[in-house]
């Protein structure tokens, strides 16, 4: 929450693997570790080009949203940059619809640690644990950037551990020196039929769950102004994308090589299912707490980003002046509570709508993210001087945001989500239409009208006789 928020973290206090330590505790979460195993029952094998291309996409984004940090460091980040380059209405949606994204993100890791703990305590209500870790999440907001920062390097390194361990365990398994596995030796999906059972549409469908497991990206770029240099923004993100890219395709290659792709359940971590098969009793019962670790971590950094956000369009007005208030050890209490209010909503949401709802809510969540990714690529068009191969990853990374946001549309799990991603979209248009044109609008002209003099105060020259 910068300086801006508690007083605490000073502007330049990072060093820039710090940030990239808090950008892989940002982005590992349950869109890698539980969201993957969506994308795999969509398309199967091949979803593993799809996290390729998602890596792409994810670093065009990051590359744009690096270069305007180091040019103007703003709190705001790419809220900011899109007020600046196309005015009051760019920086007023982008902000709500980034708030509503993370929102949405924050209840969805809410029902995936929930379905995590159950695992241990299966005659235990969802709500309860719910609720626990929301409260413990916005503790650690309450407590400031020190303890967040701290927290989320702790973690970041935990989550890491946690893959290599997966990364060496499957692969002792697949070398055939763990007895067990079904009496089937793991081959890795090599044919068309095998490496396509979905065809190109089921790739096509699931590669917003690639996507997915990359958001966080943006929370540096509203963390980077935080760094001694911010001019080491870029190198801090490149680096860790270059990890999480290598990390992701490497667990996922061994996950559907050890395993059938039609044996993996959505509700449950594609990692403990590939491992599942063999005699290592130990396992699911770590993986588990690593899930768990791993989904509370992004969750406070979502917690982070809203409450940042939100701080941020009041200041500018684009939200009511009392949110960008401090109170108890210069925290934004009003903020922090509005956001503590949305987040009690999305876990009653959770609970109450029946059916695929951690999909539904996963894709819209996505999808609202995507949505400002694509803005952030249109807003550095206006603001940066690119090069033309500059333009050319520009545009490709919006081809490929664009695929990935049509591919909902084709598949039964991903399809309500579109739509629902669509209605957050159209509340927040048709908000910022009225604030353009009933009150910006108007504001603007008096204000125009007012600074011109009057006629009465137009000296006029004296008549000589």
């Amino acid at each position: 929450m910068a300086k801006a928020q508690n007083g605490e973290g000073k502007k330049g206090d990072l060093r820039w693997w710090q940030l990239s330590l808090l950008g892989v505790a940002s982005t590992i979460g349950t869109g890698y570790f539980l969201g993957s195993g969506i994308g795999i029952r969509m398309a199967g094998p091949s979803i593993l080009i799809a996290f390729l291309l998602a890596a792409v996409g994810t670093y065009t984004v990051f590359e744009v949203l690096a270069r305007m940090t180091a040019d103007k460091p703003e709190q705001g980040s790419f809220r900011s940059y899109a007020k600046r380059a196309f005015g009051r209405w760019a920086g007023f949606g982008s902000g709500w619809v980034y708030w509503s994204s993370e929102l949405l993100i924050m209840g969805s890791q809410l029902t995936a640690l929930s379905l995590f703990s159950r695992f241990w305590f299966p005659g235990m209500p969802m709500w309860i644990f719910a609720i626990g870790y929301a409260v413990l999440g916005l503790g650690v907001i309450l407590l400031g950037n020190k303890v967040f920062d701290s927290m989320e390097n702790v973690l970041s390194v935990i989550k890491i551990a946690a893959i290599l361990m997966f990364l060496v365990v499957a692969g002792i398994a697949l070398m055939g020196w763990i007895p067990g596995g079904g009496g089937k030796s793991p081959e890795f999906p090599h044919t068309a039929n095998t490496f396509f059972p979905a065809g190109g549409m089921g790739l096509w469908s699931g590669f917003i769950f690639a996507f997915y497991a990359f958001g966080g990206i943006e929370v540096m770029g509203m963390m980077a102004i935080r760094l001694r240099d911010p001019k080491e923004a870029p190198k801090s993100g490149t680096i860790m994308l270059l990890l999480l890219s290598v990390v992701y395709l490497l667990s996922i290659g061994l996950a559907v090589t050890l395993v059938a792709w039609n044996a993996i359940d959505p509700k449950r971590s594609p990692f403990v299912t590939a491992l599942g098969k063999y005699p290592l009793p130990f396992i699911p019962h770590v993986f588990n707490g690593v899930l768990i670790v791993a989904g509370f971590s992004t969750m406070v950094a979502s917690l982070y980003a809203v409450t940042t956000m939100l701080v941020t369009l009041a200041k500018d007005k684009d939200a009511p002046p009392l949110f960008a208030r401090k109170g108890w050890r210069e925290r934004p209490l009003f903020a922090i509570g509005l956001t503590a209010a949305g987040l009690a909503a999305s876990v009653v949401l959770s609970f109450v709508m029946p059916g695929r709802i951690y999909e539904y809510i996963t894709t819209s969540a996505g999808l609202l993210l995507l949505y400002n990714w694509f803005f952030i690529l249109v807003t550095s068009g206006k603001l940066l001087k690119l090069s033309g191969f500059g333009q050319v990853k520009r545009w490709g990374g919006m081809a490929l945001i664009a695929l990935a946001v049509t591919g909902t549309l084709f598949h039964d799990t991903s399809r309500p989500g579109f739509w629902g991603s669509l209605a957050f979209v159209g509340v927040i248009g048709i908000v910022t239409l009225i604030m353009q044109f009933m009150i910006w609008k108007p504001r603007k002209q008096a204000k125009r009208r007012s600074s011109r003099p009057s006629k009465s105060m137009v000296l006029r020259p004296k008549r000589t006789t």
